[in-house]
């Protein structure tokens, strides 16, 4: 197999298109290791930023990225006929829904049209965008055999789901165990050869219809999860009792129980995303996937409950959300990083502005908002400086993302108002009446 023995000789020339929050890190670990990389990605302000040696992303450290191009080993384009000279291919690529939460593969189908006419004997490629099963059995299978390859000789495919997970300290990159299914047995064994040069395990898998099927449960898994503890949520507000007290009781026992916690809604490109996938695709079948669509809706309603509590606690102090002056504290999906994909807060900010309020919000590590599909009308907002007479001036903040950098005791001290959709004030000493959850 000659993947093998170019992993053994450090010869395999890799291949990434999309270099996004997780082409970019995959491109890096491969670099770290000593194979050479070529990036390829149609936006050129982050293919100008990786051949200047900066990053563009957060938590990835610019001098990784500066190492690997004076090594030599990291190149970005947007020029897909450079496709022929590489060994193997790995595709990255978001794969969003529609307007009517059906499957959106028109980034994968684009990706493809761009690189089919170039592959050559020999390669192997990989598609690691979340999606239903069958994906690569449908799109990508038919479109590289009628360039005349034959798949598992002539070339190799297979499916190898994306597990990043962006700022979690404990797992990162290759310390996640990769998965991995080949169309054919060959293209198993030339996966295997490719991601085992930096996965110290890899796990293969019988089919790309199984390895495209683990993503969608693992992540149907945390949405379910994450559905059941905001729904006690709803419940235990009604009662008057506290959700988070509760979970952390229930902590207590050493099996039979995992904590999830409840929030203002579902971020990221994952889990808001990948089960509605699976639904789409289970309808062919003529079956309704009644519990995971029951606990899509009751994530994708949280932020209508927040925005009921906010205007609750307005309420309450003789104050409409018509005029109030709100900031939203937290653009980011989730603690600790610059990734708003998908994030609530959008959500958020777009039903208290549909009611009349005036919205800022701060995040350091998102000093301004950048276009995205969903919310351009937010693009271009600048976050609040962290100062004492702006946060005072506010009727209301609401915290979304509970960052590590946020001094809460500054916040507590400042603002008049506050809504803790995080339960990260819970420790802090507030005055009466002065911090709300929701």
């Amino acid at each position: 197999m000659p993947h093998s023995d170019q992993v053994a000789d450090h010869s395999l020339h890799l291949g990434v298109i999309g270099l996004g929050y997780v082409g970019l890190p995959l491109a890096l670990s491969y670099t770290a290791r000593g194979f050479r990389v070529t990036g390829f990605d149609i936006d050129t302000a982050k293919v100008d930023s990786l051949n200047g040696g900066r990053s563009y992303i957060e938590h990835i450290p610019g001098g990784d990225i500066q190492r690997a191009r004076e090594q030599g080993l990291l190149e970005a384009t947007t020029d897909f006929s450079l496709v022929p000279s590489v060994d193997a291919l790995i595709i990255c690529v978001p794969t969003p829904l529609d307007l009517h939460h059906e499957p959106d593969l028109s980034y994968v189908v684009g990706t493809l049209e761009a690189v089919v006419p170039h592959l050559r004997r020999g390669q192997l490629l990989s598609l690691e965008s979340t999606t239903y099963p069958g994906t690569t059995t449908e799109e990508v299978l038919p479109r590289v055999q009628a360039r005349g390859l034959v798949v598992g000789r002539d070339i190799f495919v297979v499916f190898s789901p994306e597990r990043e997970d962006p700022g979690n300290p404990h797992f990162q990159g290759t310390t996640i165990p990769k998965v991995v299914g080949g169309a054919t047995p060959a293209c198993l064994e030339a996966g295997l050869a490719v991601y085992g040069a930096v996965y110290p395990k890899v796990v293969p898998v019988s089919s790309t219809e199984v390895a495209e099927f683990t993503k969608l449960l693992e992540n149907i898994y945390r949405a379910v999860n994450i559905g059941l503890v905001n729904e006690m949520k709803l419940v235990a507000d009604r009662m008057g009792i506290d959700i988070w007290e509760v979970i952390e009781a229930a902590k207590t026992k050493p099996f039979g129980f995992t904590a999830f916690y409840p929030g203002p809604g579902l971020g990221g490109h994952c889990i808001p995303i990948d089960p509605f996938y699976l639904t789409w695709k289970a309808r062919e079948f003529g079956l309704h996937t009644r519990f995971i669509e029951l606990a899509g809706e009751i994530n994708e309603s949280m932020p209508e409950y927040v925005v009921s509590r906010v205007t609750q606690v307005l309420n309450d102090r003789s104050k409409s959300v018509r005029g109030s002056r709100i900031l939203l504290m937290g653009l980011a999906y989730k603690a600790n990083v610059d990734d708003m994909r998908e994030s609530p807060s959008f959500r958020l900010m777009d039903l208290l502005n549909a009611r009349g309020a005036e919205i800022s919000y701060h995040d350091p590590h998102i000093p301004v908002i950048m276009p995205t599909r969903e919310h351009s009308a937010w693009t271009g907002r600048r976050s609040v400086p962290w100062e004492q007479a702006a946060v005072a001036g506010f009727d209301l903040v609401l915290l979304v993302t509970h960052h590590a950098r946020f001094n809460l005791e500054e916040l507590v001290a400042w603002a008049d108002l506050i809504v803790d959709t995080r339960n990260a004030l819970a420790t802090i000493p507030s005055r009466a009446g002065q911090v709300h959850k929701a």
